[in-house]
C-alpha cells in the first residue's frame, strides 16, 4: 500500500518556478499592451491658449564688488503690481501612448515708476530715500520637458517627467533725474523631475494634474524650484475643450555670475483659464 501511494504521487509534477514567473511577466506585458491600445485613441497632440490670472512676491539683491546689496520686496517697497492677467501658450504632443513632450511658454512683464522711501542699494548705484525711481521687471517663462508613461489605465495614465524650465529674469532701478541706473538679469535653464497625470472621470470631464521640482547647489549657482498644477477641462465636438486650472511655483536661486550677483526669490500662483484645441488620434 506504501508503495501504491508513493507511485501514485508520481503524476503529480509542480510547473517550475521560473516558468511561472515568465508566464506572469508575459500576461503582464500582454495587458499593459492591450491597455496602451485602448489609450492610443487618445488625442495625438493638442494646443492649449489661456489667460493666466496671477498674484506675484519677488525679493531680489544685487550685489556689488563692495559689498552685499539691499533686500527689496518689489511689491511692498518699489510699488509693482502684484495681480495681473497674462496670455499663456502651450501644448504636447505624443509620441507613443507611453512617451509625450509638453511645451509652454509666458511672460510676466511689469513697471512703475515711484519715490522709494528708504536708501537703496542695488549693484553699484545708491538710490536715497524719496528719490523718483523707475522699476522695470521682466520674466520670460518656457518649459519644456518629456514624460515617460510606466502606468495606463483606460480612463488615465500616470507618468514620470524631466524636462527644463528656463526663466529670464531681468530687473532694473533707473533714476532719470540723477541719469542713475542700473540692471541685472540672469538666465537659469534649471532641470526638473516630476509626475504628470490624467483621469477622465466621464466622456466630456477630465482631470489633469502636475508636480515638479529643482534642486541644485554648484560654486555659482544655489536654488530650489516647485511648481504645482492641477485642473480640470471638458471636452465637446469632437476636438475642442475648456478648462480651469491653478498654477503655483516659487522659485529660490543665489548667484554669482557676471549679470547677476545677489539673491532672487519670486512666486506666483494663479488661476490659468484655457481653450484646447487636439490634433489625430
Amino acid at each position: 500500500m506504501l508503495a501504491l501511494a508513493t507511485s501514485s504521487k508520481v503524476p503529480m509534477t509542480r510547473t517550475p518556478v521560473w516558468l511561472t514567473t515568465v508566464a506572469l511577466i508575459c500576461s503582464l506585458a500582454a495587458s499593459s499592451a492591450a491597455s496602451a491600445q485602448e489609450q492610443s485613441t487618445r488625442e495625438r497632440a493638442s494646443i492649449l491658449f489661456g489667460t493666466f490670472v496671477t498674484d506675484r512676491d519677488t525679493t531680489a539683491r544685487l550685489d556689488s564688488e563692495s559689498g552685499a546689496g539691499t533686500d527689496i520686496d518689489l511689491e511692498e517697497d518699489l510699488g509693482l503690481e502684484s495681480s495681473m492677467s497674462v496670455a499663456r501658450l502651450g501644448g504636447y504632443y505624443w509620441f507613443t501612448p507611453r512617451h509625450r513632450f509638453d511645451a509652454s511658454y509666458f511672460e510676466l512683464n511689469r513697471s512703475v515708476t515711484n519715490p522709494i522711501h528708504e536708501t537703496i542699494e542695488f549693484g553699484n548705484r545708491t538710490f536715497t530715500i524719496d528719490t523718483v525711481v523707475e522699476t522695470r521687471s521682466d520674466l520670460r517663462i518656457l518649459k519644456a520637458d518629456y514624460t515617460f508613461v510606466p502606468l495606463i489605465r483606460e480612463r488615465g495614465f500616470l507618468g514620470i517627467t524631466g524636462g527644463l524650465y528656463a526663466a529670464q529674469t531681468t530687473m532694473s532701478l533707473s533714476a532719470p533725474a540723477f541719469d542713475a541706473s542700473e540692471t541685472g538679469d540672469i538666465t537659469a535653464p534649471l532641470p526638473v523631475v516630476g509626475v504628470r497625470g490624467d483621469y477622465a472621470i466621464t466622456d466630456h470631464f477630465t482631470l489633469r494634474g502636475a508636480a515638479q521640482f529643482f534642486a541644485l547647489e554648484t560654486d555659482d549657482v544655489k536654488g530650489r524650484l516647485h511648481d504645482f498644477y492641477v485642473g480640470a477641462d471638458y471636452g465637446f465636438g469632437r476636438r475642442m475643450a475648456v478648462g480651469l486650472a491653478y498654477n503655483k511655483v516659487s522659485m529660490s536661486l543665489g548667484a554669482q555670475e557676471f549679470r547677476f550677483q545677489g539673491r532672487l526669490d519670486w512666486g506666483y500662483d494663479g488661476l490659468l483659464l484655457y481653450f484646447k484645441l487636439a490634433f489625430g488620434t
